[in-house]
């Protein structure tokens, strides 16, 4: 009779254990092979690369302090992390398992991984035997068979050195279906992508009582860098001895009896083996049969992966059901919480009442009441006995996030407008300017006072706690007025005026001789001079007055003054063009009598005053060169003098 002290189960996408069945007396787990404290605790983690060296498949692993990001990876049921992008299956074990961890990633380059796990047969226990279940899914890049990528899977007795090989091979895509492997529908590119679903290995440690058992398991891209092979891991938790049915209730009406999930045939006898009960996993008997009776059942792995095998189950009517709705919890803001606890195979379960739960049919359904709400949880076995049920409550608690403002989101700062912000009481509020807390404003109303994006964090008694909406002010500050330098139009001649580049909104007035009140930059056409006032107004509602003369001349021309006093005495103390009718200033400048350049420019403005290279000149006369294009679209150059006095 074959004993399974505990089973393991292995998808690989890489590669998972799950959560499976044990066959008679009872054995304690190892601690964390199931990765239920949702940590690599007790396990070997490794990285490393793939090559070739002389025609051969190299993996050159080396140990990690844990875990490294993105090649040992740890799933949480219920977090939706949802299923295999190539394969379709879950990435997390269907089973009831807490915790699944990913082996590997679909980032090619040459990146190889491994994770490994160790533990001691107990003395006196010479017939044990393990299950682990996997799956399959890498990229067919149809390189050499030892350039592909690869799975490979090692059961060693570690004390004898001694591979255990019914239970260890390597998967290596190359140019034909491996057994029980199908095409991925979607695999992302040209390059197929195999996947094989969850399949079983049955590993016989008879005889090793007290010898050191290890599992190790590695995948590997590629070797050229740009194909890839990876895995996901979970260990089952729950090292009972028996297959799922094998312990049913009194009162049950039936009794499924499930043998471990994933071979490729299965074949239910009866106790003499002279009967054929059944070719499927799961077998039924209704009535039940006696306590004590007992079905063996022949295994069969995918052909070429892994040793047929004989299981047996012991019925006995010794089940009991405890119904678990888990602690009483906390639904914040319509956020759904997970209630219940892992799945049981063989169990089935009801909650009510159903609204607000994601599944009314599963274990461990999310909740998300709007109201506080007593879920009932009503547990049985699946042969109908042993009914239990417990209640849990979720409190349903809403903070009103609302903001309000009162005044203006944008206004200036010398108006009499303000911006006040408002959210409804609750035990606690803290407000933040731009993300950075505003210490001291802890109240139901905030005055603001300066511009930023604003926002209030709540907390209410039953410890929920919310953020605002972000509302943005913004204060304005007026800008002074300044008169514009005059400028010279020529008679009927279009001349384009400039207004200062800020704010929202600008009105030139009077309108006289413009095409435009309302542009920043108006064309004048006119006979006669003319003073502008320019109102500019900001998005604040800040308002500021500049002036503008327009002085009309009769012909095109540039002219420089003849002389000028740079002493700082606000008079005359600038040389520069005035421009009558130029359009653009191409150059002015101005020489010393050397002929040396002392200055040039091709702006009017702000002009020269008397320095070279920092250090004021002394009294003397200097020539000056002016070329613009005027509004007849001509070229102006004109020449002169000027004395520059001290």
């Amino acid at each position: 009779m074959r004993v399974c002290h505990f089973q393991l189960r292995l998808l690989l996408l890489g590669l998972v254990f799950c959560p499976g069945y044990f066959v008679t007396n009872a054995q304690t787990c190892p601690y964390n092979i199931d990765f239920e404290t949702g940590t690599f605790a007790g396990w070997q983690s490794y990285i490393g690369t793939a090559d070739t060296v002389n025609g051969v498949n190299v993996l050159d692993l080396q140990p990690t302090t844990g875990p490294v990001f993105n090649r040992q990876t740890m799933y949480t049921a219920n977090t939706g992390a949802g299923v295999d992008p190539y394969g379709g299956f879950p990435v997390n074990c269907p089973n009831g398992s807490k915790h699944s961890i990913r082996l590997g990633n679909n980032s090619a380059g040459t990146q190889a991984e491994g994770i490994s796990y160790e533990f001691t047969i107990p003395s006196g226990m010479n017939i044990y035997s393990l299950i682990y279940h996997y799956a399959v899914v890498f990229q067919d890049p149809n390189h050499k068979e030892y350039q592909q990528p690869r799975l490979v899977i090692e059961i060693t007795n570690v004390t004898d050195n001694k591979t255990i090989y019914c239970s260890s091979f390597t998967f290596i895509p190359y140019g034909t279906l491996l057994p029980g492997f199908f095409q991925s529908p979607n695999p992302g590119g040209s390059t197929p992508v195999w996947c094989k679903n969850w399949s079983a290995v049955s590993v016989n440690l008879d005889g090793n009582a007290g010898k050191k058992i290890r599992l190790f398991f590695k995948t590997a891209d590629c070797t050229f860098k740009k194909h890839f092979g990876y895995a996901y891991l979970d260990v089952n938790s729950e090292c009972s001895s028996e297959f799922v049915g094998s312990a049913y209730c009194k009162d049950d009406t039936a009794v499924n009896l499930t043998a471990p999930f994933g071979y490729q045939n299965y074949s239910w006898y009866d106790n003499t083996f002279t009967k054929v009960l059944g070719s499927q996993q799961t077998i039924t008997f209704q009535p039940p049969p006696s306590p004590g009776s007992t079905f063996p059942v022949i295994v069969v792995p995918y052909n070429g992966y892994g040793c047929v095998d004989t299981l047996y189950a012991k019925l006995n009517d010794s089940l009991s059901v405890t119904s678990r709705a888990g602690r009483d919890t906390l639904s914040c803001n319509l956020n759904p919480v997970p209630i219940g606890d892992n799945t049981i195979p063989g169990l089935v379960y009801s909650w009510s009442p159903v609204t607000g739960l994601s599944d009314p049919k599963i274990s461990n359904p999310l909740a998300t009441p709007d109201k506080t709400t007593s879920y009932i949880l009503i547990t049985s076995h699946d042969g109908g006995g042993c009914r239990s049920d417990d209640t849990v409550l979720v409190t349903a608690s809403v903070i009103d996030s609302s903001l309000r403002l009162t005044g203006n989101s944008a206004f200036c700062s010398s108006s009499s407008d303000s911006a006040v912000l408002h959210v409804q009481p609750t035990k606690r509020i803290q407000w933040y300017n731009d993300g950075g807390l505003i210490v001291g404003a802890n109240g139901i109303n905030y005055r603001v006072t300066k511009s930023g994006s604003y926002d209030a964090w709540l907390i209410n008694n039953e410890g929920c706690s919310l953020s605002t909406r972000v509302q943005k002010i913004f204060i304005d500050n007026p800008v002074p007025p300044i008169k514009y330098p005059d400028v010279y139009a020529v008679i009927n001649f279009p001349f384009s005026l400039k207004a200062r580049q800020f704010g929202d909104n600008v009105l030139w007035s009077p309108g006289t001789s413009l095409n435009s009140t309302a542009s920043y930059t108006p064309v004048f056409t006119g006979l006669f001079d003319q003073l502008y006032t320019i109102e500019i107004k900001t998005i604040g509602g800040c308002l500021t007055v500049d002036t503008q003369i327009v002085k009309v001349v009769r012909n095109i021309d540039i002219l420089v003054p003849t002389a000028f006093t740079p002493n700082s005495d606000g008079l005359n103390d600038i040389l520069r063009p005035i421009l009558f009718g130029i359009t653009k200033l191409y150059y002015f400048k101005i020489f010393n009598r050397f002929g040396q350049q002392l200055f040039e420019t091709t702006n009017a403005e702000p002009g020269w005053d008397g320095t070279l290279k920092g250090v004021h000149l002394g009294p003397q006369v200097v020539v000056w060169i002016a070329e613009g294009v005027g509004v007849d679209n001509k070229i102006y150059i004109r020449k002169g003098s000027c004395l520059l006095v001290r």
